[in-house]
This record gives structure tokens, C-alpha cells and sequence, in this order.
């Protein structure tokens, strides 16, 4: 199936994804340094905000297996599809897949079901102030899943039932969210930031 012009879609296999596979700098990035991914450590991962599935392929990409959770419909539609297309590349994308599970529904729900290590949270980000324009693909999900007005409720749920550490990927300037206690430590990118509280 070809891809249409601007159509959203989950791709694993090509394009920015590909990409960073093959030049991303391993454990060494940011993502998976705030997830706990070390030699000879290799945590028990729950996305529970699976979107496009990006990060979790990365970190499936780097030994982990990952669980996926999704509750819009249409996104769980587009991973489901993503993941099949990836799955019959074969090679090293199917190796990548076959560490990954994909779950539909609310993660508030399923996250006390699941023995994570480690949970990740990215929130769909409050709107920026700033006038400038969203990247496209990032103004369509926003269409699809709105804005996760519930991400305190999710976070606090996740400390509950993560046995090692929650994450939340956020913006670099975004303000913390309230009603949640203070992260442990941070670590910081040119955009995007990782509050990593531990539960240890």
C-alpha cells in the first residue's frame, strides 16, 4: 500500500525512524540513558502513551521489550498497521517488532495489571503559547487524540505500579505538572526534557 501525501502513519521502516536506528548512538541517547537501559541492564518497559510507537521501537531497537498501550482507536490502528508492515521487512525490523506487545485501552486501567520497570509517559502537550506553527505530523495526532488533560492522573498511577522508575518526556521549558512530586533528576535536550522519578 502506498502512502499518500501527507497521510499520518506509524512507520518503522523507513524515513526519520530508519534513520535514527541506524545512526542513533545507541544506549547513549537520552531517551534510553532516562529509562535506565546500561550495560548489562535491561528493563521491563510500558509505554503508556504509545502514539506512533517511535520510542518504543527505539528502545526495542536496543534489547528492551516494551509494552505498548494506545486508547485512541484510530493510533492503535495506525501502530497495528506499522508494526505489520515493519514485522514482514524480516531482518532486524522483525527482531525489533518481536520485542514488542501493543495494548489497546487506558493505561490508568492496564498499568496496574503490568509488571513494569520502568514506565514511560508522553503526554500530548498543552498547545503552545508561541504563534509558531506545530509540525504537521504533530498537529494531526493532536487531531486524532487531543490534548491528555488526565497525564497527572496517569503519572501518579505510574508511581504507584512501576518498580523501578516513571519518565515523563515533556518540553524542555514546559512547566512541571501539578499535583505530582518533584522528579529526581533531569535530563535535558535542545527541545525535549525527561523527568525521571524513581521508585526505588
Amino acid at each position: 500500500m502506498t502512502q499518500r501525501e501527507g497521510e499520518l502513519r506509524a512507520d518503522f521502516v523507513t524515513g526519520a525512524v530508519a534513520h535514527r536506528l541506524r545512526f542513533g548512538g545507541g544506549r547513549g541517547q537520552d531517551l534510553a540513558k532516562a529509562m535506565g537501559l546500561r550495560a548489562g541492564k535491561t528493563p521491563m518497559i510500558v509505554d503508556a502513551t504509545a502514539g506512533l510507537g517511535r520510542d518504543s521501537f527505539l528502545l526495542a531497537s536496543l534489547g528492551a521489550k516494551v509494552t505498548m498501550i494506545e486508547r485512541s482507536d484510530v493510533m492503535h490502528g495506525l501502530l497495528v498497521e506499522g508494526m505489520n508492515r515493519a514485522a514482514e521487512e524480516g531482518g532486524v525490523f522483525r527482531e525489533i517488532i518481536d520485542r514488542m506487545t501493543l495494548l489497546k485501552g487506558d493505561a490508568k486501567d492496564l498499568l496496574p495489571e503490568l509488571s513494569a520497570e520502568a514506565v514511560l509517559i508522553d503526554p500530548m502537550h498543552p498547545e503552545r503559547k508561541k504563534s509558531a506553527l506545530v509540525k504537521r505530523e504533530l498537529r494531526q495526532v493532536r487531531e486524532i487524540v487531543g490534548t491528555d488533560d488526565d497525564a497527572a492522573d496517569l503519572l501518579r498511577v505510574a508511581l504507584d505500579h512501576a518498580s523501578n522508575r516513571v519518565v515523563l518526556k515533556w518540553p524542555a521549558k514546559g512547566d512541571p505538572i501539578e499535583g505530582v512530586r518533584p522528579c529526581n533528576h533531569q535530563i535535558l535536550g535542545k527541545s525535549t526534557r525527561y523527568d525521571v522519578f524513581m521508585t526505588v
